[in-house]
């Protein structure tokens, strides 16, 4: 019996980050459904890309996280998920 179906994701997915808000560390997950090249980039409210916390080439499944952001002031940021086909983004409160 093959459960390659139950193990493979069948969707990207970026899960919210846990706790929100946090001081200083927080984590959140993502989900590939196939291989792919992964950049997960935090963001500051103007846009300026401020961290790049992945860079590589990922198998399909699940991956944990986590940043820390203790040397940023508090605020609001952005964390973007992006593959060769996919592109999601959330946001997060930082507060000291």
């Amino acid at each position: 019996m093959d459960d390659e179906n139950d193990i493979v994701p069948h969707s990207y997915s970026l899960e919210q980050n846990y706790p929100n808000p946090f001081n200083p560390t927080t984590s959140f997950s993502y989900t590939l459904h196939e291989a792919n090249n992964v950049t997960i980039s935090i963001f500051d409210l103007t846009g300026r890309k401020i961290e790049t916390i992945v860079d590589d080439y990922q198998q399909a499944g699940t991956y944990l996280m986590q940043w820390d952001a203790s040397e940023y002031s508090s605020g609001i940021y952005l964390y973007r998920l992006s593959t060769n086909d996919f592109t999601t983004t959330k946001k997060m409160l930082f507060m000291k």
